[in-house]
């Protein structure tokens, strides 16, 4: 089973859609099941209907799952393990304040080494544990060996005892922190692959200790997934607008075209334009670049209006508030000046909303428009344009200017006769 682990603590970020696309794509490849699990176990942060956000961008972008879950309604078992750890002496109580803990931090400062837990609590008398009334945490014991992480995109990675400390399993509120509950958890769940960002790199030597302190022999594979860069070349962050699906999509990027960039970025594909579903024919995870990837807005706008291009005109019609086929085919002819859908709803808009007419088209403009109003129905732009050159005496500039902003609400634009062949049957519309 493959599992992607999401917290409902914000929106939905590019590198988490990244993640849940890569696992879904290996999830099939491999023919097992998709986990998603709820991290909910950071009451403070959680946000209400974040959860429900979550399962509906998934459904949107077609990543199919098998199971759910809820981090919180594993509690139990997290609380079941960390004793089970106490008792087999792999774990210890802390009584340690954070007073004291901070002190201990700032003193490795102020020395210029890095931090590392003493072991104060760790080699109390039974005895002293019992009479302590203080709250207390629970520590792994550090391993006593290095611990080495195969990864299938970044290699080995192998970490000193010392890297991975005595770290804390439970807090003194008795839940348990992001490693024990996710080592746990991913326990519990037989996960064979984890695909996640390599922010969590240092995480995954001290979920394998967890898992070798309990006793957990199954060979787990890993793959961390290279940070993506702003276009300053630092970490996308929520300050970055593009780095939330969630602004993307209102955008008017399509899930299609995002899911391809995602899958294109910083990998080596067979073509540029593609869907998830002939993705799935040729992804692998270790042509995956290890170097960070650029996320580059203009290419994903490039991608997302090759995808329009490739959109059936009815549905592209719907996407821009009409339902026939010709008004799909008009929003086409616009692809050269839009890349998205938002960017294409304001062209149509325009074509079919009150016109903006300059002071000196304002005369040429209205006998036009009362011209196009009586006219006869005309299949061929040419014989249109003769008409109104015929009835309206107007010629040059004072006839083009005003024919282009009547028809589609734009000085500059496309060619006429490209935009005619679409609204022949809307003139009325227009011109009202």
């Amino acid at each position: 089973m493959l599992r992607f682990a999401p917290s409902p603590t914000g929106d939905m970020h590019i590198g988490n859609l990244r993640v849940a696309l890569f696992n879904y794509i290996s999830a099939v490849q491999r023919d097992e099941p998709l986990l998603i699990r709820i991290e909910d176990t950071d009451k403070e942060r959680n946000i209400p209907g974040k959860e429900k956000e979550i399962f509906e961008i998934l459904a949107l972008f077609g990543i199919q799952h098998q199971e759910e879950q809820l981090q919180s309604n594993n509690l139990r078992f997290h609380r079941a393990m960390a004793v089970q750890l106490l008792q087999d002496k792999k774990a210890f109580n802390c009584f340690c304040t954070p007073e004291t803990l901070d002190a201990k931090r700032d003193a490795s400062k102020e020395a210029k080494i890095a931090y590392r837990y003493d072991g104060a609590c760790e080699n109390l008398s039974a005895d002293a544990v019992i009479d302590n009334m203080n709250p207390f945490t629970i520590r792994l014991k550090k391993p006593t060996h290095p611990i080495t992480v195969t990864d299938l995109i970044k290699g080995e990675s192998t970490f000193a005892p010392d890297d991975i400390d005595s770290f804390i399993l439970m807090r003194a509120d008795k839940f348990p922190t992001y490693n024990f509950a996710c080592a746990v958890d991913d326990m519990l769940a037989d996960i064979s692959l984890i695909i996640r960002g390599e922010d969590h790199l240092s995480n995954t030597p001290k979920q394998i200790a967890i898992h070798e302190a309990l006793g957990y022999t199954k060979k787990v594979e890993y793959a961390h997934l290279p940070i993506i860069l702003n276009a300053e070349g630092k970490k996308m962050s929520k300050r970055d607008d593009a780095s939330s699906v969630k602004w993307l999509l209102e955008e008017g990027y399509l899930p299609e075209a995002i899911s391809n960039y995602l899958l294109l970025m910083g990998n080596k594909t067979p073509n540029e334009i593609f869907s998830v579903k002939e993705a799935i024919k040729w992804f692998d995870l270790k042509t995956i670049s290890k170097a960070p990837a650029h996320f580059d807005i203009d290419k994903l706008k490039f991608i997302n209006r090759e995808h329009l291009k490739g959109l059936d005109p009815k549905e592209l019609s719907r996407y821009v508030g009409f339902a026939d086929e010709e008004i799909g085919q008009l929003a086409k002819v616009y692809l050269d000046e839009a890349g998205t859908l938002k960017e294409l709803r304001s062209k149509i808009a325009t074509v079919f909303g009150p016109k903006e007419v300059p002071e000196e088209f304002k005369e040429g403009y209205a006998i036009l428009r009362d011209l196009t109003l009586k006219a006869p129905h005309f299949d061929d732009y040419d014989a249109y344009k003769g008409y109104l050159m015929e009835h309206s005496g107007l010629k040059g500039k004072n006839f083009f200017k005003p024919l282009r902003i009547l028809l589609s609400g734009a000085e500059h634009g496309p060619e006429l006769s490209d935009l005619y062949c679409y609204l022949k049957n809307y003139l009325k519309e227009v011109a009202k």
